[in-house]
């Protein structure tokens, strides 16, 4: 769990004892922690309150996760999955905590103090804080969860033989915004980067084939070996790069301004374009053994 966490935390009256222990253990790990009450479980109030009001701060960022809790923690998490931006898991068991971080990157737990024991809730809670998401393939169904559309998606490449993977990318990198822009390397700086036999295909074939795609809208040429020019003069919302990197290891390698949204789209496997044209040699060399 990280330390430099803000965590936020609400309950109703059933779940103020339950909320009470857990914010000690928050704050013992080292966590800063805000709880917006009810701070007494004598008087009833109504849950959706302090779950519209908690998850109105996840959905502006003013926290980084949330906990919530009530009877059951069920219309915590239905009223919380409202909000754009949170991701309520409801959790009743320790198989689940770390899952829904895994694989939906859940931002705000709902518990059940009725429903699970204190015991079992600590560990769901240990579970779910220490679990990280899983990026990679499930980066794509949860970003189809969002409804919110980001003004400019930026990726780039070579994309010098178009296949599978390549539209694939294009397809996820587009749902993310309302315009998909990609920057492709120059003819020369191709050379440098791959080789003197590639590009296979020239620069202005290459962006004629990208423009003529219906995820693409703009594709721009660059001739510097990194993208950070390209980038600054951009200036999109979001950047999606394919590879097995996370997003921080994508951001610090290509120095990535933290305003700027990093998403990882995973390779598909068997698909490249070094394979394609590897494929290609081995039946142009077939065919010279068979003439």
């Amino acid at each position: 769990m990280k330390n430099s966490q803000v965590i936020g935390i609400s309950a109703d009256h059933n779940g103020v004892p339950l909320k009470n222990k857990i914010k000690s253990i928050l704050k013992a790990s080292g966590l800063r922690v805000i709880d917006i009450g009810p701070f007494t479980e004598d008087k009833k109030v109504d849950y959706v309150d302090y779950a519209n009001q908690l998850s109105q701060m996840l959905s502006n960022s003013d926290i980084d996760k949330g906990i919530l809790i009530c009877g059951t923690g069920v219309g915590m998490s239905i009223a919380a999955n409202r909000f754009e931006n949170v991701r309520a898991a409801l959790v009743h068991n320790s198989q689940t905590a770390p899952k829904c971080r895994e694989h939906n990157d859940s931002n705000m737990l709902c518990l059940g103090a009725w429903t699970t024991s204190e015991e079992e809730n600590f560990e769901i809670l240990n579970l779910w804080l220490s679990t990280d998401f899983g990026e990679g393939r499930h980066v794509k169904r949860v970003e189809k969860l969002s409804n919110k559309k980001k003004a400019v998606v930026f990726t780039n490449g070579v994309f010098d033989i178009l296949h599978t993977g390549h539209i694939e990318l294009f397809r996820f990198a587009k749902s993310l915004g309302d315009k998909l822009v990609i920057a492709i390397n120059s003819d020369r700086s191709v050379r440098e980067l791959k080789g003197p036999s590639r590009p296979v295909n020239r620069q202005a074939d290459r962006k004629k084939v990208l423009e003529a795609l219906s995820e693409v809208d703009e594709v721009v040429v660059f001739d510097e070996i990194d993208t950070k020019d390209i980038i600054s003069t951009l200036d999109p919302s979001i950047i999606v790069k394919g590879g097995e990197w996370t997003a921080n290891e994508v951001r610090l390698r290509d120095q990535i301004p933290d305003n700027i949204e990093v998403k990882i789209f995973p390779f598909i496997q068997n698909y490249s374009t070094t394979s394609v044209i590897k494929k290609i040699h081995e039946q142009q060399t077939w065919e010279k053994n068979e003439s």
